[in-house]
């Protein structure tokens, strides 16, 4: 294994301490974070055969069901 040396700031260093565990180094910590970006795209076009037309009647009406309710 090849180890390189960086400088974060003291906020960072603290923000990954956070997330580290006896059984987690710094690296494995950041790794999860490229694991948890790639994984986001697992959702890209879900809404696509979505009826927006639809969504947008059904929100309408419940924000004036209640805005009746407020008054």
């Amino acid at each position: 294994m090849v180890s390189i040396n960086i400088s974060i700031k003291k906020e960072a260093y603290d923000f990954l301490e956070k997330f580290k565990t006896k059984d987690k180094s710094f690296s494995d910590v950041i790794l999860s974070f490229k694991k948890e970006q790639n994984n986001i795209m697992e959702f890209f076009g879900v809404l696509k055969n979505s009826d927006w037309d639809k969504k947008e009647k059904n929100m309408k009406n419940l924000r004036d069901s209640f805005n009746r309710k407020l008054q």
